[in-house]
């Protein structure tokens, strides 16, 4: 198992109670899970901006490549759930636990879920390049790049939030979701109008919207992301809205640009790599 930068201190406390044969401690038990869970949204939003980078850029032969490379990612990704479940459970039988320190396994749960369902989506948006590119002549319509901007700065920020437990920069991203409705809409009248009046677009217009879809769930389990967190770290359910009252004010942007802007270099965050 190969080691982010600041999680040697972390396992090698874990080596050393497993060679002391003592029982691993409730906070290294919390602080696995947590570095399980920025390991598995690094390898997630890698394959998403494969999947992103190969549908807007279908005729750049430099891009090829990429949607085989999200489906190597896969396997890794569902390894990863069940590793993420069976610590979440391991810390679940601890018995009584802090609030803090339950809330935080439940929403692990949950950005787990949230994570793999991500993973496959870039999986089947993999695929839909793939079909395309078979397509001579499909041309994107031209409300597909800015969508994509948008879908991958809500990830971005919702994976950021992750890391730094930054409750504001989660409801950014939940004050987002209505700007990926708007151009899944846009996009699906456009290929509508274009396969009634031109029947030979039918077969790329359809890949075209099944796309606008994947994007539109990805937009929506970063949303689901962004939620749990704010449960984790306020203990406010705002799922449907409810709850949005105890979060700090912020701005709502219309711009994906400036979205995708405000993301933080998360990159840097200290975890475990799975190999």
């Amino acid at each position: 198992m190969m080691l982010g930068s600041g999680s040697v201190e972390t396992l090698a406390r874990q080596r050393k109670a497993m060679d002391t044969k003592a029982p691993l401690t409730e906070s290294l038990m919390l602080d696995t899970l947590m570095n399980y869970l920025v390991t598995m949204a690094r390898t997630v939003e890698s394959a998403m901006n494969r999947a992103l980078d190969a549908i807007v850029s279908l005729d750049d032969p430099r891009t090829a490549a990429l949607p085989g490379e999200v489906f190597l990612l896969e396997p890794r990704i569902n390894e990863m759930e069940i590793v993420i479940d069976e610590q979440a459970i391991r810390l679940l039988r601890q018995g009584a636990l802090p609030e803090e320190e339950l809330r935080l396994i439940v929403a692990g749960l949950k950005l787990n879920n949230d994570l793999e369902r991500i993973g496959d989506l870039a999986v089947n948006l993999a695929e839909r390049v793939v079909s395309l590119r078979e397509m001579p002549g499909a041309a994107a319509p031209e409300e597909l790049s800015p969508m994509v901007s948008a879908v991958r700065g809500m990830v971005s920020q919702s994976l950021g939030a992750l890391i730094s437990r930054n409750v504001e920069m989660a409801g950014k991203v939940l004050e987002s979701d209505d700007v990926v409705d708007k151009y899944r809409d846009r996009i699906f009248e456009r290929q509508l109008r274009s396969m009634t009046g031109e029947p030979e677009s039918v077969s790329s217009g359809l890949q075209f919207v099944l796309a606008t879809r994947h994007l539109e769930r990805i937009a929506d389990h970063a949303t689901n992301i962004a939620e749990d967190i704010i449960f984790w770290v306020r203990g406010l359910d705002v799922r449907h809205g409810r709850g949005m009252g105890g979060l700090p004010e912020s701005r709502i942007t219309n711009n994906s640009q400036t979205l995708h802007s405000d993301v933080t270099a998360w990159g840097h965050t200290d975890h475990v790599i799975f190999t």
